[in-house]
């Protein structure tokens, strides 16, 4: 299967309290589910590289990089925001997980596979140019995607964030960039309760009401995504993939099941198949209720690889 899990241990290792729900934990219900259902052993695992300060430049500030190295605790833990807690390794695991996204890009553009999936933590979308915020440090899809515009002299690529919350550090970034589009849906009013009025050109993110169900996530989808999808004609696709939509997460109160992640997954890959003919790059965001969580990576990775999923 041309698919690759990119993840390190230092991901376990980043912790924020024991009853931190952004824990550990997410990362092994996910790879134990992989394994009770066989579609590890049909996926070449990657250890990812470490991000370097010019690849986390591309989308944050100096100040940004060098606040996170000085608030580092030697131990326990120090405070970002009521949520969000640097412990003495969570630095470090921030870089890789920035890594990752380069390191999918990598193996995806040079020819290696044809897709990845990050399994990585700390997640990314939150994390806006100069500020790090609810459980995110450095936007790891934000920092593989402006890797992959300059590495690769790409014209342009689309991040889908399906996250139950707004991806306002990635929208922050990337507003008004004219080789960056961006697809979404996100429970509002909510987390972050940030919205950008007038929405930059480039954005396509549609709040919804709590409660919204299958039928009004695929509505968006059909009516917003898709046809601006292959008019766009991308080369290479990013997924902010959250899973906290789901109907059994209470970090939000959407209404989703694991078989609306693998039907958006599908529907946006067969968008975009004669452009990017399958080369898609999904980085794990949030996604809180383990169980749920689990099975539904796995239908998106059965997706992303053109599995039939059950």
């Amino acid at each position: 299967m041309e698919t690759i899990f990119i993840t390190h241990p230092l991901f376990r290792l980043h912790e924020m309290g024991a009853e931190h729900p952004e824990s550990p934990l997410r990362l092994q219900a996910i790879e134990r589910q992989l394994q009770n259902s066989g579609l590890a052993d049909l996926i070449c695992q990657v250890t990812p590289k470490k991000a370097t300060d010019e690849d986390l430049l591309r989308v944050h500030s100096l100040h940004h990089i060098l606040n996170l190295r000085q608030r580092t605790p030697q131990h326990g833990y120090a405070e970002v925001d009521a949520d969000t807690r640097l412990n003495p390794i969570t630095l470090e695991a921030a870089y890789y997980a920035a890594g990752a996204g380069i390191t999918a890009v990598d193996h995806v553009l040079g020819g290696h596979t044809k897709s990845a999936f990050c399994a990585v933590r700390p997640p990314g979308h939150h994390a806006c140019f100069d500020r790090a915020m609810g459980f995110c440090f450095f936007n790891n899809v934000a920092v593989a995607a402006a890797y992959a515009l300059e590495h690769y002299e790409l014209d342009q690529v689309v991040i889908i964030d399906f996250d139950a919350h707004h991806g306002n550090g990635t929208e922050d970034i990337f507003a008004h960039h004219e080789q960056v589009y961006m697809f979404g849906f996100y429970q509002h009013p909510y987390y972050p309760s940030t919205r950008h009025s007038p929405a930059a050109a480039n954005m396509y993110n549609e709040p919804v009401a709590a409660g919204a169900d299958s039928e009004q996530i695929r509505h968006i989808v059909n009516t917003y995504w898709l046809p601006k999808l292959r008019q766009l004609k991308p080369k290479l696709v990013f997924f902010s993939a959250g899973f906290d939509a789901h109907e059994a997460d209470d970090m939000a109160q959407l209404q989703l099941g694991d078989e609306d992640f693998a039907w958006i997954t599908q529907q946006v890959m067969q968008a975009t198949a004669s452009s990017a003919q399958g080369r898609a790059i999904s980085v794990l965001e949030g996604g809180y209720d383990l169980s749920s969580l689990a099975r539904s990576v796995q239908q998106h990775i059965q997706a992303l690889a053109g599995l039939k999923n059950e």
